[in-house]
């Protein structure tokens, strides 16, 4: 008899919440606000972007679209979705399409979960 088993893998996603108080502290609630909407936004469409480039293996735009969501990430204080867009990045660079597949699963979950995560924040005052 065979068993098999399924994985339902999690990320654990955090915000650097000193980032997003400095973001506020900067820029003032509104202008703050603003900034992280539009972020998040551009976030979620270039994340889509990223599965298109990967789905066409144009690895060079999902190079340069990763390395996007590095810095809009690391502004809004979504330190470990930058982390995975690196980690995609470094997978491109090795030439790693198996790695890179994965990785990019991950980039996907960790994204999510960011996303939510900057979201379920802003109904709290920083």
């Amino acid at each position: 008899m065979c068993h098999i088993t399924k994985i339902n893998p999690r990320e654990t996603v955090a915000v650097n919440d000193a980032r997003l108080s400095a973001l506020y502290a900067e820029l003032g609630d509104a202008s703050a606000e603003d900034v992280l909407c539009r972020a998040m936004e551009e976030l979620a469409l270039r994340m889509s972007h990223c599965e298109r480039l990967f789905r066409t293996d144009d690895f060079d735009g999902l190079r340069k679209s990763a390395r996007s969501l590095i810095a809009i990430a690391e502004q809004i204080g979504m330190d470990v979705l930058a982390r995975v867009a690196a980690d995609v990045t470094y997978c491109i660079d090795r030439n790693d399409t198996v790695a890179l597949a994965a990785t990019l699963t991950r980039l996907m979950r960790t994204g999510e979960g960011s996303l939510t995560a900057v979201w379920e924040l802003q109904d709290i005052t920083l």
